[in-house]
């Protein structure tokens, strides 16, 4: 075969190319969906927040490492105690305190959902499970809130 008949060759299949490519119909883009979301054991609440608040703190574990006012069985030493009515105030005026919390509600639901920004004296650091803010309704944490926040040393002294 001769050069001349090669290049001719090259030539046509170059531009057979060319237009096949742009002359072939074009299929639309297939949009990629992302994937479902795989549900997982540790995705389901603890609580719904529809249970009594001693079932709340019950099931979500917190006598198990704090003392809680009004709970049975709330006697853990491991956390701090929770009469925050007492110790609220002065944990967010604490200066190692580096929360955004005003209030003492804001406070209890910053801790668990936060449990690093703040550790109370005395106490070890990253003890708190950080996976409670997920674990809880925003019902159930609300709940813990409002009766934490008006907890107090002297209702834990009148227990005993």
């Amino acid at each position: 075969m001769s050069d001349r008949r090669i290049n001719a060759l090259i030539l046509a299949t170059l531009v057979l190319g060319l237009l096949w490519t742009y002359l072939s119909p074009r299929q639309a883009p297939v949009a990629k969906t992302p994937p479902l979301p795989v549900v997982v054991p540790e995705m389901v609440p603890l609580v719904t927040g529809e249970e009594d608040t001693a079932i709340i703190f019950t099931r979500a574990g917190c006598p198990v490492c704090h003392r809680i006012p009004g709970i049975a069985g709330a006697e853990g030493r491991v956390g701090p105690p929770l009469w925050l009515g007492t110790s609220g105030p002065q944990r967010l005026h604490d200066p190692l305190y580096r929360g955004k919390a005003k209030t003492v509600h804001e406070y209890i639901v910053e801790s668990v959902i936060e449990p690093g920004l703040f550790v109370a004296p005395g106490y070890p650091v990253e003890t708190m499970p950080t996976w409670y803010g997920a674990k809880l309704s925003a019902l159930a944490l609300e709940k813990i809130a409002e009766y934490l926040e008006v907890q107090t040393a002297e209702d834990a002294a009148q227990e005993k």
